[in-house]
């Protein structure tokens, strides 16, 4: 994979001029030189072609919607999941004294407790699309109102789980999050007390996307809804798509950074989390350009850049401007040239 723009724009120009052969316009530099002997190693076809200019920057395989997780829970820590465990509807996030703080599903976070006779609420139904889809509750009906069905299912629910059978349902037995989730640390420790609003764990969203702390001076390359390549561990590569960019510039050190979320076409085949990763970035799309390999550029000795045009048994010299680079091709213009000309280039 090409890095940065080491191969592209001023810095490959650079190149060019320190290395390539210099070569000299004749009539003072502004002309076309006259043809010569053939004498060129290998020739290439002059292309009319799209060319894509990127830049290589790094970044961190991980999981979407990483936030902390506290509950309602006081008391000592008897379990804890393994980093790494998913958790889904209806099973332990954690246990204190021996009773599971158990995951439902729901956008509404359990503020207040729920039982019979409390006022409607979304959250009530929430409680209870989750006994249902658990199967509680046979004639349990899914709205906003706690019921006596409500009440039975909520007992019967807190029976399997071996809490006591209150048919009351707070946050020290149950907490909602939107969907399942993936633990990517574990804060509580086996044997340690927690209390309430004290973090437990650390969870993240199950999907998989990248994250980059993209240079300021970069911000451009980062457009929302972009498209880019992604090189993962091992050298799998994955289309993915620019979702989020950062309003707000972070410094670390002497590094002034936005943060920049891709999300991934596919699941990658590994599952680490935090694993570097390299993506590629567009900085220039030009369409339908004539365009040589970059080894066909000359510097020539009046500043600027030239290509050795092959005709027959001859060669001429023709200045050219250049534009965009891409996959080791360069935008050229100038006077007479046409798509399929030869132009001299090195040997391999």
């Amino acid at each position: 994979m090409r890095r940065g723009l080491a191969l592209s724009g001023v810095a490959l120009l650079a190149v060019v001029a320190a290395g390539a052969a210099t070569a000299l316009l004749t009539g003072g530099g502004t002309g076309v030189a006259a043809p010569a002997k053939a004498q060129v190693a290998a020739t290439a076809a002059i292309t009319r072609q799209d060319l894509v200019d990127t830049k290589t920057v790094t970044g961190a395989l991980t999981y979407s919607g990483r936030r902390p997780l506290t509950t309602g829970a006081s008391g000592t820590v008897t379990w804890v999941p393994d980093d790494g465990a998913v958790v889904r509807r209806g099973r332990s996030l954690l246990k204190v004294d021996r009773k599971p703080v158990t995951l439902m599903y729901g956008s509404l976070p359990l503020y207040r407790p729920l039982r019979w006779g409390v006022s409607d609420g979304p959250d009530v139904e929430q409680l209870e699309s989750n006994l249902k889809a658990l199967g509680y509750g046979a004639d349990l009906t899914v709205d906003d109102h706690f019921s006596n069905a409500t009440h039975l299912a909520v007992r019967e629910w807190q029976d399997d789980r071996g809490l006591t059978e209150t048919g009351q349902v707070d946050d020290t037995q149950v907490v909602f999050l939107p969907s399942a989730v993936r633990v990517t640390e574990v804060k509580a420790v086996v044997g340690g007390r927690t209390a309430p609003g004290r973090q437990a764990l650390a969870v993240s969203d199950l999907d998989r996307l990248v994250h980059l702390d993209l240079d300021s001076s970069d911000q451009m390359l980062a457009k929302k809804g972009a498209k880019v390549t992604v090189e993962l561990p091992g050298g799998e590569k994955a289309a993915g798509k620019i979702t989020e960019v950062g309003t707000v510039a972070k410094t670390y050190g002497e590094r002034t950074v936005i943060d920049v979320e891709i999300m991934l076409t596919k699941d990658p085949k590994t599952k680490l989390d935090q694993a570097p990763v390299e993506v590629e970035l567009v900085s220039e799309r030009r369409e339908n350009v004539l365009a040589v390999p970059v080894e066909a550029l000359l510097a020539l000795r009046e500043g600027g850049f030239g290509v050795e045009i092959v005709e027959g048994s001859g060669t001429r010299l023709a200045p050219v401007k250049v534009g965009a680079f891409g996959s080791g091709m360069v935008e050229i213009t100038g006077d007479g040239l046409t798509e399929g000309m030869k132009v001299g280039v090195p040997s391999e």
